[in-house]
């Protein structure tokens, strides 16, 4: 089975560190994740420092010695990144590509193109989880806005009916599906099979986003009424639609191929693990290779630079500058995955994870629904969806250790699920939507939250029912 493994480093426990008593270790928990809180919902800190500053803090009250705390939070940091942030990067470059070759658009119009008025919603949900399959959230924000107003002007359907599918298709990918960084890091900390895990996300996401987004859709076009934005009359954006469409593109099947390629890798990998677990055949060692997470997306980068380069007619020095650009925008993303790292490895080393993971063992909950609990506090106190993943799955990791591979998966999926719970003012993500679809905070939060509560909520209940089958 394919693991993200971190780094072998010496741990801190091996040195045998005092730990406090278990109302002292709870009580810096709760005092760390409240600073922590309080810093990026107050204070306006950067979740990069408030992590910093909440694993300090947690180390000093548990008695782990200021030094020892440092040094743990250095190894959890640099583990994480060891392990996530390739994966990170590779995605973040797929995804630029995929973007600047054209090959986002190709996708989108053809979609479209070939849906008659009724299939649109259905058909922008598909957008959405495609676009949303290698790509950040925010970025399939940006991608995914001038095609939803595009479509809304010219189909003369209600906004909400077109908006909320392909919002639901990118935000359920984003939450359930590797290689995001939230789902990764949850992978990573839980030492969940990465194949089996995408696979798992699939099911649960392919019904959340139909609950979630067409369906949903047609309630929020009557709760939210509104106009479609006038952003496509201006002068300038006309013209950047004349570029786009007489630009050279990759083709639809090229695109979608590259796009699939990792997932195909990753699954079949997986899908050999289940069948023959025990088999030592070549066929079995190169999937094994190929289907390695690392591998996988490197491939499909390689790939793609071939494939949608000379599709979308690029020179060698457009494609080193996208490989370059798509850097740069990640690095707040991969300090707070890594101070998300620091921060578990420190309650792991104080023994606070082992006396949560007790207090869970012992409550009569069932462990899935309590780590979507945990998740979902996370993300409505922060309004961070990749800070509630790193915490809560630092938190469950010792859980963890317990279950079956395939229950390891279910619980990265209720983590991601819980961290998608009820967007508000505090999330980013929201602004994001209110601004571009011009509606104010009542509406935003009539659609686009209620959205979201609903992608967690059906998650939730899908983790739910395959733990009952798997």
């Amino acid at each position: 089975m394919h693991y993200i493994t971190p780094l072998a480093l010496p741990s801190l426990a091996d040195k045998a560190l005092p730990h406090a008593g278990n109302a002292q270790l709870i009580t810096a928990a709760l005092i760390g994740i409240a600073l922590i809180v309080a810093l990026i919902t107050w204070l306006k800190l950067h979740p990069f420092l408030a992590l910093a500053i909440g694993a300090v803090t947690v180390g000093l009250i548990a008695k782990l010695g200021a030094a020892d705390t440092v040094a743990s939070f250095i190894k959890g940091f640099g583990a994480t990144m060891g392990s996530v942030g390739i994966l990170i990067g590779f995605g973040a470059m797929f995804g630029k590509l995929l973007a600047d070759s054209g090959g986002a658009d190709q996708i989108v119009d053809t979609l479209v193109g070939r849906a008659g008025p009724r299939a649109l919603p259905w058909v922008m949900g598909l957008v959405g989880a495609i676009i949303g399959l290698p790509m950040f959230f925010e970025i399939g924000v940006v991608l995914l806005m001038p095609v939803i107003l595009l479509v809304a002007t010219r189909s003369r359907r209600p906004l909400m009916s077109i908006a909320i599918p392909a919002l639901a298709g990118l935000s359920a990918m984003h939450g359930l599906v590797p290689p995001h960084p939230g789902p990764l890091v949850a992978v990573a900390a839980l030492k969940a099979d990465l194949g089996l895990t995408l696979g798992l996300g699939v099911l649960v996401a392919v019904p959340t986003v139909i609950l979630a987004g067409p369906l949903f859709g047609k309630l929020a076009a009557r709760w939210v009424n509104v106009p479609v934005p006038e952003l496509f009359s201006a002068p300038d954006q006309a013209e950047q639609d004349r570029e786009k469409e007489t630009k050279p593109r990759p083709s639809f099947t090229a695109t979608l191929a590259t796009i699939l390629l990792p997932v195909v890798l990753m699954l079949g990998s997986a899908v050999v693990d289940v069948v023959s677990p025990k088999s030592g055949g070549e066929l079995k060692k190169v999937l094994d290779v190929l289907g390695t997470p690392p591998v996988a997306l490197g491939i499909a980068l390689i790939v793609g630079m071939i494939v949608l380069g000379r599709g979308g007619r690029m020179t060698r020095e457009a494609v080193s500058a996208t490989m370059s650009n798509a850097l740069p925008p990640i690095a707040g993303i991969l300090l707070i995955v890594g101070a998300g790292g620091g921060f578990k490895q420190v309650l792991v080393d104080t023994g606070i994870a082992d006396t949560i993971a007790d207090a869970i063992r012992d409550s009569s909950l069932p462990v899935l629904l309590l780590a979507w609990f945990v998740a979902a506090l996370i993300r409505v106190a922060t309004g961070s969806a990749t800070v509630a993943t790193v915490t809560a799955s630092g938190i469950l990791a010792p859980v963890a250790a317990s279950l079956t591979n395939s229950h390891v998966s279910l619980m990265v999926l209720a983590i991601g699920a819980g961290s998608l719970f009820l967007s508000h003012v505090n999330d980013a993500g929201f602004w994001m939507v209110k601004e571009y679809l011009r509606i104010n905070v009542v509406q935003t939060l009539k659609s686009w939250t209620v959205m979201e509560c609903m992608i967690s909520l059906a998650g939730l209940a899908g983790v739910l029912a395959l733990s009952v089958i798997v």
